[in-house]
């Protein structure tokens, strides 16, 4: 019978991390910190130029890494531009996997307002994308009213089914488990069958993550931040995931229907320590205490 370490481990087992284009520059190479063949999703922010990410997703399936590009619907311009970049992508990269989002902008740039309609054109099966995301929100989005969220996350269960895509939700990151637990039981509910993966924050100081919490507009659980952020000598203390992990875990191991099957990590403070943490965690490198677990070792 696994223990509570194994569960961790498991969790953590094929875990994804994120890059900006920008933040991607600043490594030297992706191989002096990633595994080999880790996924890695590449974004598409708003006004930034896709050409960056193409250039980044190259990079990493250069350096041994599985990129998956950002397509953010409301800031594609049109159907040309959406379909060139997927021929260049697969051109130049193999590209196989993609993450679309709807795109946090509140006046499309162009001829689509919703994820939907880019899964309609059905060009993503076209050029070769066989594994698909979509964007899930535990603490709900400041973007779309709950119940356009439950009945978009409907209609691509049934695109999925429909079209024999394998698709899966990435979430935005969240800072305790017990939101996520609610939330996956009520999508469940509502008739979610889609995996999910969970975004969690990787090592940044409480400064940092309030910063990002705050332009993301996390919900219910940013009030765990928001209480340390209030002890001025602890803003610049490094924060680890660690007790949001192990619920985590305990819940996938507990729980036959959870529907949470891994984790998306965002390194908020940066590739190196996060990725530190994460192998010293899939090494077994912890011990358990009473809130989370401790680190054996220095990262």
């Amino acid at each position: 019978m696994a223990n509570e370490t194994d569960n961790i481990k498991k969790l953590l087992d094929n875990c994804s991390v994120e890059v900006t284009p920008g933040g991607a520059k600043k490594i030297e190479n992706f191989r002096d910190l990633l595994h080999p063949g880790t996924t890695v999703f590449v974004t598409f922010l708003p006004g930034s130029d896709f050409n960056d990410t193409v250039a980044t997703v190259k990079r990493l399936s250069e350096e041994g890494m599985k990129p998956v590009p950002h397509f953010a619907a409301r800031s594609i311009p049109n159907l040309k531009f959406f379909e060139e970049n997927l021929k260049i992508l697969q051109a130049e990269a193999q590209v196989d996997e993609a993450l679309l989002i709807g795109g946090g902008v509140t006046n499309p740039v162009g001829d689509f307002s919703d994820s939907m309609q880019i899964l309609r054109t059905n060009l993503f099966q076209k050029y070769g994308i066989k594994k698909l995301g979509v964007a899930g929100h535990p603490e709900g989005s400041p973007d779309i009213k709950p119940e356009e969220v439950t009945k978009a996350l409907l209609e691509k269960n049934a695109y999925a089914k429909e079209h024999g895509i394998d698709m899966y939700i990435t979430t935005q990151f969240c800072f305790e488990a017990e939101p996520i637990i609610e939330w996956d039981k009520r999508i469940r509910a509502e008739g979610n069958t889609l995996p999910i993966h969970i975004g969690i924050p990787g090592l940044a100081t409480i400064k940092t993550l309030l910063a990002h919490a705050t332009a993301c507009g996390i919900g219910p659980s940013m009030r765990i931040i928001t209480r340390q952020a209030a002890n001025i000598t602890k803003l610049l203390t490094t924060r680890m995931p660690d007790k949001l992990t192990r619920d985590l875990a305990n819940y996938q191991a507990t729980d036959p229907q959870c529907g949470i099957n891994q984790v998306h990590l965002y390194p908020l403070g940066g590739m190196t320590k996060s990725a530190k943490w994460l192998y010293a965690v899939k090494d077994g490198k912890f011990n358990l205490n009473d809130e989370g677990f401790d680190l054996t070792i220095e990262i």
